[in-house]
């Protein structure tokens, strides 16, 4: 009898465990349910309604009208379609300009920490990371005045004979800036007519505004000494034999860095990008504080525009579109970079090497 009662006693154990553990998550559980969940649920369903904002969203009088809000915003040619292509480009630029920088000065900044032999490492640590514990609004107000038209950037440009713009007002593209600067200032027909979400691709390839360019800055500036830290923590765990055998190898400093260091920090990369690419798609507080999309919508981004589409202009619907959306968009990038940076495991399989046979035949 015994051997037969054992494995009921076994699986009587893991229930109890189980339950257990459900138990202790419950509250988690619960808490993610009403606060996260449950709103998705709710704008989920507000993209495909009609609501007015006024009442519940669940009421008799809030019509289902399927995709009608989401072709609106992509294909439908009017204004929404035309200003969420403008914040779509505007984000793009702040994208690819935006994390690259970020995460090569983040690493230059965690090589440079780590060293042993640089005095005074804690007091760099502090330095560069506390503009990352400042609060994003306060920062916004701080560049505004630096890189106001009479600003300390400007006086400092004037000190090199550099006269500097109006960054927050002027909303011309910085590639088209280029572009006029060595005599091109009118569009090629095709780029001209030609149009994408309701932009013609010559306004795709203004690049990033001025304006545009003073946030871009602002974010390099505010986000790379966290993405630092991560980095220090990475190097710490680099074995220092490995750098030993790399230099009997006879590598030099930056090959050790490209071969060996650079492949370990592979996974903690992937982090730091991936937590990039989603604050950058999401940038909202900048933009709300300093120009609120403008100048002449450069500054748009497609978080910015949700919102005003929903409060200020009672889309809610539209509003919500645009929300779920911008959560495609990241995904695809998030996919995209994992894709690049995915570890590859697989070896190549060498070719067989046959000797030619002896003149003398077969041995």
């Amino acid at each position: 009898m015994a051997p037969q009662q054992l494995p009921r006693r076994r699986s009587g154990i893991h229930g109890r465990q189980n339950a257990t553990g459900w138990l202790f998550i419950a509250p988690v559980v619960i808490i993610l349910g009403l606060f996260l969940a449950l709103p998705v649920a709710m704008a989920a369903w507000v993209s495909v309604s009609d609501w007015t904002g006024r009442g519940s969203p669940f009421a008799g009088t809030t019509r289902f009208v399927g995709a009608g809000n989401y072709d609106a915003i992509l294909s439908g040619g009017g204004l929404a379609a035309r200003d969420f292509g403008t914040a779509l480009r505007n984000n793009f630029y702040y994208v690819i300009l935006t994390v690259p920088l970020q995460t090569a000065l983040a690493l230059l900044l965690a090589v440079l920490v780590n060293r042993r032999i640089l005095k005074g490492r804690g007091f760099f640590r502090t330095a560069f990371y506390f503009p990352s514990v400042t609060s994003s609004v306060a920062i916004t107000v701080l560049w505004l005045f630096l890189f106001s038209a009479g600003g300390v950037v400007n006086k400092l440009l004037g000190l090199v004979g550099v006269a500097g713009p109006n960054w927050f007002q002027d909303p011309n593209g910085v590639l088209h800036l280029l572009a006029g600067s060595v005599g091109v200032t009118t569009p090629p027909a095709a780029l001209a007519s030609g149009t994408f979400l309701g932009v013609s691709w010559w306004e795709w390839l203004s690049g990033p505004s001025v304006a545009m360019s003073a946030f871009i800055l602002m974010a390099v500036f505010t986000t790379s000494g966290t993405f630092m830290l991560l980095f220090i923590a990475a190097l710490q765990n680099v074995g220092g034999e490995l750098q030993e055998a790399a230099m009997l190898d006879g590598a030099g400093g930056w090959q050790r860095f490209w071969y060996v260091t650079l492949p370990m920090l592979r996974p903690t990369l992937f982090t730091v990008i991936t937590l990039g690419l989603i604050g950058t798609w999401q940038v909202f507080d900048q933009i709300y504080t300093g120009t609120q999309g403008g100048p002449a919508k450069t500054t748009l981004t497609p978080a910015y525009l949700s919102f005003s589409t929903a409060f200020n202009n009672q889309q809610w619907g539209q509003g919500a579109a645009i929300g779920f959306i911008l959560f495609a968009i990241i995904i695809v990038f998030a996919i995209v970079q994992r894709l690049i940076l995915r570890e590859r495991t697989t070896v190549p399989r060498r070719k067989r090497f046959n000797p030619p046979p002896s003149k003398g035949g077969t041995p």
